[in-house]
């Protein structure tokens, strides 16, 4: 039978290998965190193969642009060097839109509730305008995109000219009213960029002035939120598809006198991953005339490009996928477009 000194001696020797070992085992952790982590620094995980969901995408529809010179391009970034460019980006579906025996029916519910009560007018298959009841306002409508157009006959009735635009955000929240009227403001929409001007009317061209204090009217044009922690361009590159001119009178009928609405939604639960180009392939296909030049700006043969980057391509026109592009900008606002995904995923 041991005695309580052997028994003192023995449990105190465990308790050290006991302690011991639980030090190699916090230890053993850490190192094991610290050499998996560094392991995985200089040899990282392949991100998982691009899903090409969908086969070949259709080319993206760029406008076209006449008459320009041939440019020359030099690349002049700011960071130095081209951006590094993600292997793979998801390619969203865009549900076309269909031609129904209820569109004209949505499309009257539509201009109704914007206030385009009088009559309606077939300018074509698809295309309807709508009067306001005491302005010279039309609303012209597509059936089949719900796309539509608001003017207003200043000639004829000059009153908006009389009232004192109102602020960017004011502007802004009064659209957003507007458009809320007729559930025609998506969260896209909601959360994204505006952008702003301040126009005068100088001959029959409304110009843009520096101030609101010389200002006729404010328009504001709406951008989708990024997608992919990307931003988002459209077709003019630097006008909304959804933007609307605003008076400084406070009655709907004339406050809201001008604006195109181009919006086709996003299906975010319906993606593919696609292979990106490289931002070095890119630049080389670009600078051998690939791409389309969306704005010109004021330049003659060279142009110095000064940023380069990946975006989303929001067409004015129905387009069956939202896809990436690189955006080139260079001096005097110059602007251009090409496709990101790789080329061999276009066509058939």
């Amino acid at each position: 039978m041991r005695t309580l000194t052997e028994t003192a001696f023995y449990s105190r020797t465990a308790i050290k290998y006991a302690v011991a070992f639980l030090i190699f085992l916090v230890l053993g952790r850490v190192v094991w965190i610290v050499g998996f982590n560094a392991f995985r620094y200089f040899f990282p995980k392949p991100p998982p193969p691009p899903t090409v969901s969908f086969g070949k995408l259709p080319e993206l529809l760029f406008p076209s642009q006449e008459n320009l010179p041939k440019f020359s391009y030099t690349l002049e970034l700011p960071e130095g060097e081209l951006p590094t460019t993600p292997p793979s980006l998801p390619v969203f579906t865009m549900p076309l839109p269909r031609s129904s025996l209820v569109a004209l029916d949505e499309t009257r519910r539509v201009a109704t509730r914007l206030g385009f009560t009088v009559g309606e007018e077939s300018i074509s298959q698809s295309i309807y305008r709508f009067r306001r009841k005491d302005v010279p306002a039309t609303l012209e409508a597509n059936i089949i995109t719900g796309a539509f157009s608001i003017n207003y006959n200043l000639i004829n009735d000059p009153t908006p000219f009389s009232g004192h635009p109102p602020t960017a955000e004011a502007a802004a929240a009064a659209i957003r009213s507007f458009l809320s009227s007729a559930d025609l403001l998506p969260e896209d929409f909601t959360n994204g960029q505006i952008s702003s001007q301040f126009l005068k009317l100088e001959g029959a061209a409304l110009v843009t002035v520096p101030s609101l204090s010389e200002a006729n009217f404010v328009r504001v044009d709406f951008f989708r939120q990024e997608y992919n922690e990307l931003p988002v361009v459209t077709r003019s590159g630097t006008s909304g598809n959804v933007w609307f001119l605003v008076s400084g009178l406070t009655t709907r009928e004339r406050q809201i006198i001008a604006g195109e609405y181009h919006y086709f939604p996003v299906d975010i639960g319906s993606s593919g991953t696609y292979p990106i180009k490289t931002a070095q392939t890119a630049w080389e296909e670009f600078n051998s005339g690939q791409g389309a030049i969306i704005s010109p700006g004021n330049n003659k043969e060279r142009v110095i490009i000064r940023r380069v980057y990946l975006s989303y391509y929001d067409n004015s026109e129905p387009q069956e996928f939202f896809q990436p592009v690189f955006v080139f900008e260079g001096d005097n606002d110059f602007v251009a477009y090409l496709s990101a995904v790789t080329s061999d995923y276009y066509g058939e």
